[in-house]
């Protein structure tokens, strides 16, 4: 999946020493690119971290490492990791285009789903309801709706407890897999092939194949994956596991 760096003013640099602790999801009440283009307007004063379009495009506007400003207005919030200070600071903020009571297109919801998983793996953050959260959580009074009654909350909570993130050392290359439901990890098999010097082809009669072999591939957010070890062991590698992440050597 690829993340496309949009930039924006609104921001702050840094998090005054703190360290993101949960997600925080939004709808932009607006559509792309108009959303987009507002939140690099300075008279917005409004930001996120990441904008995932109707199409399935994640533009990055925000580092994470610093402050967007996506959920600073606190108004009777029922979110218990809520501490008194500035929201913003300790959450990264993903917006969604759409309208008001808009449900997530299918690209879209495998888009955030990717995002979200690539956040939990890099910044630890817990799978739950209060360290992935809605925007009503911190401000109910005036954003009840956001993301809104369709956000496919029990979804994505089964979809990312189904699936870990795990990083794969391919040569000099580290790859991101996951640990699939099944407890088999899976790599990206376009990623993977190209990093060990592989052809990698798809043809819509033969399907994918990897230097010529013939590979079955599970789609996930648009990107095909392959259980490691097969993938691996049928291209002649071998696989082990340092206790951090899967090595081919």
């Amino acid at each position: 999946m690829k993340i496309e760096w949009a930039g924006t003013p609104n921001q702050t640099a840094g998090r005054a020493g703190r360290k993101p602790v949960a997600i925080v999801n939004h709808i932009t009440a607006g559509l792309y690119p108009g959303c987009l283009n507002w939140m690099q307007n300075p008279k917005a004063q409004a930001s996120a971290h990441y904008l995932v379009t109707k199409a399935g495009q994640i533009f990055h506007l925000v580092k994470d490492e610093d402050t967007a400003w996506h959920a600073g207005a606190v108004n009777k919030p029922n979110w218990p990791l809520y501490d008194g200070t500035n929201p913003n600071r300790y959450t990264i903020g993903i917006e969604h285009e759409g309208l008001s009571g808009d449900a997530l297109t299918e690209d879209q919801y495998q888009a955030t789903l990717w995002l979200h998983k690539h956040l939990v793996a890099k910044w630890g953050i817990s799978v739950d309801r209060d360290r992935i959260i809605g925007h009503y959580r911190i401000d109910s009074v005036n954003r009840p709706n956001c993301p809104g009654p369709r956000f496919p909350w029990d979804r994505l909570f089964v979809d990312l407890a189904a699936a870990k993130v795990v990083k794969i050392q391919v040569g000099g290359k580290v790859l991101e897999g996951m640990i699939l439901a099944d407890d088999r990890t899976y790599a990206p098999v376009r990623a993977f092939g190209e990093a060990l010097g592989f052809p990698v082809v798809w043809d819509p009669k033969t399907g994918v194949t990897v230097g010529g072999v013939k590979v079955d591939v599970t789609v996930i957010g648009g990107t095909s994956y392959a259980p490691v070890r097969t993938l691996a062991e049928t291209l002649g590698k071998t696989v082990t596991w340092d206790g951090v992440k899967v090595v081919i050597v």
